[in-house]
């Protein structure tokens, strides 16, 4: 890869005698969205932070090619400061001119009026992501970004992160939502044991955990689920087990399992 948008090499952290990245090596390309995937407790938000330069480790290399903007996932801002107000102070920060038309796509100037106590948390994390963009960053970090959010709020956010694709902005994103990241990202990292246990993307991350199928059934009795890794075989018992039972069947589909039951699956052979 050549002179990809972060490069990490042999990054590691401890907290006490608690290892958390343990020589972790990482490339993010530029212009991609890359979801950082790992269970509770992997690591993901550590990762990021020493990526950002929030948080120092142990010993690695960071190397960050180009201007980065933040979302934590943590983010706030004080109580009473009304959106605009903390929009002209990042721009002054940041020593820029306010970019209006980012402000209307997200939403922003709909809440001038208001106080951040009395934004909604779509608003909220519309506001941090206008906060993170003000600098016009090259690398934009987004951690659990759609936190919180309803159905809608996420389909606008997700809206405006292909957007940021679509102008070149590489998007680095931690999430717990799986559906989130099947549909947005281009390639995807599990962290596990304080190192990458796979880098790749959805479709190669199947491949690797094996031939595996899904097969939903639907009857008036309720709806199953059952795991194969021979559709033929496994389909052919079932429909003579439902038939011998007289169990009508209103609907079946047969898929390759989800990224999350994927992901499940990953992190449950890099514990055995």
């Amino acid at each position: 890869m050549m002179n990809p948008a972060v490069q990490v090499r042999g990054l590691k952290k401890s907290y006490g005698n608690s290892i958390v990245l343990n020589g972790l090596d990482l490339e993010i390309e530029k212009g991609e969205i890359f979801a950082l995937l790992g269970v509770n407790g992997a690591g993901k938000t550590t990762a990021l932070e020493c990526i950002e330069g929030l948080r120092k480790y142990d010993n690695g290399t960071i190397a960050v090619n180009g201007k980065m903007g933040i979302q934590l996932q943590s983010s706030s801002l004080p109580a009473h400061i009304k959106p605009m107000e903390a929009v002209r102070l990042f721009s002054k920060w940041n020593k820029t001119k306010i970019d209006f038309t980012m402000l209307n796509a997200l939403g922003i100037q709909e809440t001038t009026k208001k106080q951040y106590i009395q934004l909604s948390t779509g608003q909220k994390r519309r506001l941090h992501l206008a906060l993170a963009l003000i600098g016009n960053p090259d690398i934009v970090f987004l951690d659990e970004p759609t936190a919180g959010l309803d159905a809608l709020g996420r389909v606008s956010l997700h809206e405006q992160i292909r957007k940021l694709k679509s102008r070149g902005k590489t998007i680095v994103l931690a999430s717990h939502d799986m559906a989130e990241v099947e549909n947005l990202c281009d390639r995807i990292a599990i962290l596990s044991n304080g190192n990458i246990a796979f880098c790749g993307t959805a479709a190669e991350l199947t491949d690797k955990i094996g031939e595996k199928y899904f097969i939903h059934v639907k009857t008036r009795q309720g709806n199953n689920t059952f795991e194969t890794d021979n559709i033929e075989d496994t389909l052919i018992s079932l429909l003579h087990d439902l038939r011998q039972k007289e169990i009508h069947i209103l609907d079946i589909k047969v898929d390759r399992g989800t990224l999350e039951q994927h992901f499940i699956e990953m992190a449950r052979r890099e514990t055995e």
